[in-house]
């Protein structure tokens, strides 16, 4: 598939950054190094999760927070998709009729594959088989750092920063105490 075409879903493609990799995407076509999304831009080129959750529950049955937690065991940490990105692509699959409920755990369902999802993923093997690929690579390279929830705590300090800094300049005393509570928690970590 070149840059820029039409992906199976119908959609149009754009690589967005690839998490340093000479700015190739997950399908390894041009993009920014770091475009949109943060530090390491867009984690998955529009389109691309789908592949990832049905691959995923073809693989076995699954619902909404194991299939997150086999992603971000899959990026060795360094990503762990958000309920609000994984509910409405697993309903988008259902509609499509690539994914149906299997059966219910409390609140959870468990999703299978279809006889079509199995279909369509056979079909796009190989675009499933390079994304998966740059899973593999992102989650060796980066992988194997901080624990997930390590990660996430900084990335809300950095975000709480941020917003703060972002609401305008901050007098004497209040750089005191920012400044004050991150000493406090460096310490604390060094003390941990």
């Amino acid at each position: 598939m070149m840059y820029g075409d039409r992906g199976a879903w119908g959609e149009r493609r754009y690589a967005r950054g690839g998490f340093g990799f000479a700015g190739r995407g997950f399908a390894g076509r041009p993009g920014q190094e770091h475009g949109r999304g943060g530090r390491f831009g867009r984690v998955f080129d529009h389109g691309d999760l789908r592949y990832v959750l049905l691959g995923l529950i073809a693989q076995e049955p699954r619902h909404g927070y194991e299939l997150i937690k086999a992603i971000e065991e899959r990026f060795g940490g360094m990503y762990s998709p958000s309920p609000g990105v994984i509910y409405p692509t697993l309903t988008l699959l259902e509609e499509l009729g690539y994914i149906r409920p299997e059966a219910a755990e409390g609140s959870r369902k468990r999703y299978a594959a279809t006889e079509e999802g199995a279909a369509f993923l056979a079909a796009n093997r190989a675009v499933v088989d390079r994304i998966f690929a740059k899973i593999a690579e992102i989650g060796a390279a980066y992988g194997g750092g901080p624990a997930p929830e390590i990660r996430r705590a900084m990335r809300n300090l950095e975000q709480a920063l941020a917003n703060r800094l972002g609401r305008g300049p901050l007098d004497t005393t209040q750089v005191q105490a920012v400044a004050a509570a991150l000493d406090r928690a460096a310490a604390e970590i060094e003390r941990g």
